[in-house]
Parts: C-alpha cells; structure tokens; sequence
C-alpha cells in the first residue's frame, strides 16, 4: 500500500506506524509525506485501531529532510517550494489530529521534521542514547512548518533556547523541553511504550477520540492562520541568500560563509 511506511496492527487494535527508509535514517521525501498522509487517514478511518505507536526502522527514528528532496527545492521557484512545504504541513497535522493516541517510539536520533513528528505525538518516549536538533538554520533555512507544533509542546520559552541555534541536545535535555515524556534504555523502549499503550485498551475509543479533541480544543492547538505562515515563512527564506550559500556549502561539502 505504502512505499516508505508500514502498518501492522496486532489482535488488541494496536496499530505500529513505521517509518521504513532506514537506509537513508528516515529521511523524509516527497514520497513519504505523502505516505505518512495517507497512512494517518486510513488508520483514522480504521474502527479497528485503537492507538497508534509511531516509531522508524532502523538506527535513526527521522534525520529530518531526504537531501534528495532539498536538491530538488533548491531549483525550484518559490510557488513550487510552497506546494511542498505545505506537504509537510498537512502531514504533521494529519498525525495531530489523528482520531487515537499516538505514542511515539524514539527509538533513535530525530532531527529538524523529526522533531516535529515527535511534537505531535501524544506522548513520546526516547532512547536514552538519542540525539535532537533544529538544525535548519545551519543551512539558512528556518523550522517553519514544524513550528506552529513544536511550540504547542515546549511552549515559546523553552522553543527558544533550541529552536534558533542549531545545536543538538540530548535525551535528557529533550525531556526537560518536554519533547519526550521518558527516556529509557534501548532495551526498556518496548515495555516503556507498552506502558503507554495498554490504559487505553479499557477506554471507550469514542471518549478517547473526543476527548483528544477536546484536549486540542482548549490547549491552542496550531491554527490554520500560524501553518499558512509558517509555509510562506519558510517559502520566502527559501528566497534568500543565506539559503542559497548554506544549501550550496552542504552540497559542496564546505563550511558555509558565516560559520566562524
């Protein structure tokens, strides 16, 4: 069905959503956001499924962007770069408004849009060995379309004091930003995300939908206005030259002008 995910759901209705590109450490492409879309509406259209564990094969849970993928946008004019900044934005929140608990299963280092896929987990739960980072603006772009969800989980305050930099951090610094709910050992994850998983086997899966909803409602969820910036945000950053030196000097393999 999918090219760069799978899906495999087990007896209870507990539904394993796996990003599957692990040779290229879940980058994401154009492909697999349109998986990832698909995938969130058939499992939200499935009664069958329960919860939702979002988790990557392999060694990395999502290096952020497939290099791929930025080749491509370097070439491209500024209404095509929208048109694919609005598919990452529409799959992030088909994963947020997602219908069931998604828990994630960090079972590796997520970066730039991998930090956001773990932002709209309900609950996230990380190796202890991970690493995180925004680290778009080493290459003079900006984390636009991952914004509007990374800032509803670690609030502004804490957002800034990783979002600009660039710098990676790790488990336990990423559990006091509030993008993992625990960290764990390697071979602790699959009981840690057990834990997650069962209480909601004996909920009503119509109360918890609803009250998932709820819980978006009131807790100013990200709102069509703060995506549609976040698109052109990163759309007109695309434009400029600082994004065209520190894409080029990533290509090039070479140190971009402003690195001191």
């Amino acid at each position: 069905m999918f090219k760069t995910v799978t899906i495999e759901t087990d007896a209870r209705g507990v539904a394993t959503l796996t990003l599957n590109r692990p040779d290229k450490h879940n980058a994401m492409s154009a492909q697999m956001l349109a998986d990832l879309t698909a995938a969130s509406e058939h499992l939200a259209a499935d009664d069958d499924v329960r919860v939702v564990v979002l988790t990557g094969a392999g060694a990395s849970f999502c290096a952020g962007g497939d290099l791929a993928w930025m080749r491509d946008q370097r070439d491209m004019d500024a209404e095509t770069r929208s048109a694919e900044a609005r598919k990452l934005a529409d799959m992030l929140g088909a994963l947020n408004r997602l219908p069931k608990p998604l828990i994630g299963r960090v079972q590796g280092n997520a970066f730039g849009g991998g930090v956001g896929m773990a932002s709209v987990c309900d609950v996230a739960i990380g190796v202890d060995s991970l690493r995180m980072g925004f680290t778009e603006t080493r290459l003079g772009i900006i984390p636009a379309t991952i914004g509007p969800y990374v800032i509803a989980r670690m609030g502004e305050g804490k957002a800034r004091r990783v979002f600009m930099s660039g710098r990676l951090f790790d488990a336990q610094e990423a559990l006091s930003l509030g993008l993992l709910a625990r960290a764990v050992p390697q071979d602790e994850l699959d009981a840690a995300v057990e834990r997650e998983v069962k209480p909601y086997l004996s909920c009503a899966p119509g109360a918890v939908a609803a009250a998932k909803a709820l819980a978006l409602k009131l807790g100013g969820a990200a709102t069509q206005d703060a995506v549609e910036m976040s698109i052109a945000a990163l759309a007109a950053r695309w434009e400029t030259d600082e994004a065209a030196e520190g894409i080029g000097a990533f290509f090039d393999k070479r140190k971009a002008a402003w690195v001191a």
